[in-house]
């Protein structure tokens, strides 16, 4: 099969690339790079020693999306592509509701034009809003505290009306918790602009000195240490689980959704103690307010993926960190490492 991956050279795009190649599915990669580098499609092929094809191209930018179906004959697409940082989302929401909904709505035109009827979506466990029923379950009633978390609400209410008005797609909606973790190479991980928004990076750079101290919201919360409390799984079972959603999407009929996580919630403070096993030092951090809309408790009820999908996450929290550390020891300046260690010599 040949599969379309929008966004394929972000974080969690670049490893199911890695496990799609390995499972022998032909990658097609558009990605307009706005969050992600080039050097990754390099690291891809490294790894797998297989070869892809790559298309620069905007997802906005209709006539020029329309080329890649013309030009490939494309079985499914797995839709990952869309802006993701919270804070921005806040900032500027309309950038995010045009963004992350009309370049959705451009792929499904194009869907739906070129009769490609399986679809694997990139959702998130923000959908949940500040559900306070834990683990959280599939059924539970949606919500979302901001303007990311209702793009992807929005998507997957768009989703479900495209399967209502044609009977012949196949839509999986795959709900992630928080992923971390690298390809136990090193070579692909999670590479943010600036200050990380997401904890491990930010815990990874300050212990390798690039930023001084980590900063904790709230150590206030009704959980085993104060801190916040979530499910985090490794971008490698979360990329297998993509592999597993497409194979029972070329099954199913309909729309079916499903948790991504690992069943157990882990405290920022449990988080920290488990890398300073790791690295052997102690990570400087400082507890501060707790950040609006934030919850205490998030974690997943993956049962319904192991049912189906047949599908659990494998690598336990030491792995997660050893291997987050691996990724930052050798890429210190994520993909420019490359870079400007070839403009230096």
């Amino acid at each position: 099969m040949k599969i379309l991956v929008t966004g394929g050279a972000g974080y969690i795009g670049s490893h199911t690339c890695v496990e799609l190649l390995n499972q022998g599915y032909e990658v097609i990669i558009v990605d307009n790079f706005s969050n992600s580098h080039r050097e990754v499609i390099n690291r891809i092929k490294q790894i797998t020693n297989s070869t892809l094809t790559l298309y620069d191209t905007d997802m906005l930018d209709g006539k020029a999306l329309r080329k890649v179906f013309m030009t490939e004959k494309i079985d499914g697409v797995i839709h990952f592509a869309g802006y993701k940082a919270v804070g921005e989302s806040v900032e500027n929401p309309l950038m995010y509701y045009q963004n992350n909904l009309m370049s959705t709505v451009n792929l499904l035109n194009l869907m739906n034009e070129f009769a490609i009827h399986h679809l694997v979506f990139s959702s998130s466990a923000t959908v949940y809003g500040n559900n306070q029923q834990v683990p959280l379950s599939e059924n539970l009633p949606l919500g979302a505290l901001n303007p990311y978390g209702r793009t992807k609400w929005m998507i997957e209410e768009i989703l479900r009306d495209v399967c209502v008005a044609n009977s012949q797609m196949n839509i999986t909606l795959l709900r992630y918790f928080n992923p971390i973790g690298a390809h136990e190479s090193g070579l692909i991980g999670e590479d943010p602009n600036g200050v990380p928004n997401n904890l491990v990076p930010y815990i990874t750079q300050v212990a390798a000195g690039k930023l001084e101290c980590l900063q904790v919201f709230g150590g206030d919360y009704p959980t085993i240490d104060g801190t916040g409390v979530r499910d985090y799984i490794h971008v490698v079972d979360l990329a297998i689980g993509h592999i597993k959603a497409i194979e029972q999407n070329i099954l199913q009929s309909g729309i079916e959704v499903f948790n991504l996580g690992t069943g157990r919630g882990t405290s920022v403070l449990e988080m920290v103690q488990c890398f300073e096993q790791v690295i052997g030092n102690e990570i400087p951090y400082k507890l501060i307010n707790r950040r609006a809309g934030d919850i205490a408790l998030s974690y997943a009820d993956p049962s319904k993926a192991k049912e189906k999908l047949l599908w659990i996450a494998k690598r336990d929290l030491f792995t997660m960190c050893e291997d987050a550390w691996r990724w930052q020891k050798g890429n210190p300046e994520g993909y420019q490492t490359i870079t400007k260690s070839l403009a230096n010599n």
